[in-house]
């Protein structure tokens, strides 16, 4: 049995709630924030990618997956090489409002636990 799908086969009809939650979601691995601060300098293969975030090429494989299938990224083959960039100007408004939020939160996100609305009710 091996790791569930990263994506859904179709899109699924959702409220515009869970929308933006998956939103955030897909930015929820410190990796994928990685991977997008790479590209906004422009345009890159994935070995590039690889070579500057030091994961593995399954790892950046799946990260890019994911971020292109949920549209943050879009790519483009060149030959045998695939290019990633950036899709969405927006992302970086994401990225800043994230580093902003960092500044001025009296909170410390560090110690932040965050909870799966499964999870909700049940104490560890």
């Amino acid at each position: 049995m091996g790791r569930p799908a990263i994506i859904e086969p179709t899109p699924i009809p959702l409220p515009d709630e869970e929308l933006i939650a998956r939103i955030f979601r897909g930015l929820g691995d410190a990796s994928r924030i990685t991977i997008l601060r790479t590209l906004l300098d422009g345009p890159r293969t994935q070995k590039e990618i690889i070579d500057a975030v030091d994961l593995s090429q399954g790892r950046v494989s799946q990260h890019l997956s994911c971020l292109v299938w949920c549209g943050y990224l879009k790519s483009e083959r060149r030959g045998r090489t695939v290019v990633y960039e950036i899709a969405n100007p927006r992302v970086l408004a994401l990225l800043d409002i994230g580093s902003g939020f960092l500044e001025s939160t009296t909170g410390d996100i560090s110690s932040c636990r965050i909870v799966e609305s499964s999870d909700v009710g049940n104490p560890e």
